[in-house]
């Protein structure tokens, strides 16, 4: 599994809460929100601009819809993410982008959940997401597969994010920088990928509780709908319940 940012909106938007976040776990949330702006910190890499961006998911915490979702203990900010994303259908290595649609199986929903203050205190170490991703149940899927034939343009695609029935944001994949051919083609360089992997979109811009500074609390059920594809659905419980 392997996730990815391709959503401009969804980076500029959620760099900017982050850094309301940690502003405000400081003695003086205004001086360091002005210091955070004046340095760049938390901000947009200039790499999202230059390359593809990923993450390896962890691929033992994948869940289906209407399954619950067991907060991790060390989390008290818990949060979601509108995605989608594919499978791959066939083997290959250095494929060309005009021939990567070839090696599209089919797409579902993808949310990200994420554990968003172990998120931004992890991040600092230049790694990439650990523990603000990876714990059991945090994968979610569905609520089904649709097959790239019956599936014939995924990048113009309404997307919906819901939360207790009420709508928190939408999107559309015609907003994605990268497309799915360009993931394809950058990840495939001298590295062979294989049937059944998963390739994710990353979070669409305004698809998560993050962007909006609202988050999720103990009994909240999530709704992500994207057109062709259907609703998932998934209930988020505190350990404490």
């Amino acid at each position: 599994m392997r996730d990815c940012l391709c959503f401009e909106t969804h980076l500029k938007q959620s760099f900017n809460a982050v850094r309301r976040v940690r502003a405000n776990a400081t003695p003086d949330p205004e001086a360091a929100m002005k210091e955070f702006e004046e340095k760049g910190i938390f901000a947009i890499p200039k790499t999202f601009y230059e390359q593809p961006i990923y993450y390896k998911a962890n691929r033992f915490s994948v869940i289906g819809t209407e399954q619950d979702v067991l907060w991790p203990s060390y989390s008290t900010l818990m949060d979601f993410e509108l995605e989608f994303g594919f499978y791959v259908s066939t083997k290959g290595v250095d494929i060309p982008r005009d021939k990567a649609r070839e090696h599209i199986y089919g797409y579902t929903i993808f949310n990200d959940f994420s554990a968003r203050d172990a998120q931004t205190q992890e991040m600092g170490g230049q790694l990439g997401p650990a523990k603000g991703k990876d714990f059991d149940y945090g994968n979610a899927m569905g609520p089904c597969l649709v097959t790239a034939d019956e599936l014939k343009d995924p990048y113009n695609l309404t997307m919906i994010c819901r939360v207790n029935g009420e709508e928190w944001g939408r999107g559309s994949t015609s907003t994605m920088h990268w497309k799915f051919e360009d993931l394809i083609a950058h990840i495939s360089r001298s590295e062979t990928i294989y049937p059944g992997e998963f390739f994710g979109s990353g979070t669409v811009g305004n698809g998560c509780g993050l962007e909006h500074m609202k988050f999720l609390k103990h009994g909240d059920v999530v709704e992500l709908e994207v057109e062709g594809i259907g609703i998932l659905r998934n209930r988020v419980l505190t350990r404490q319940s």
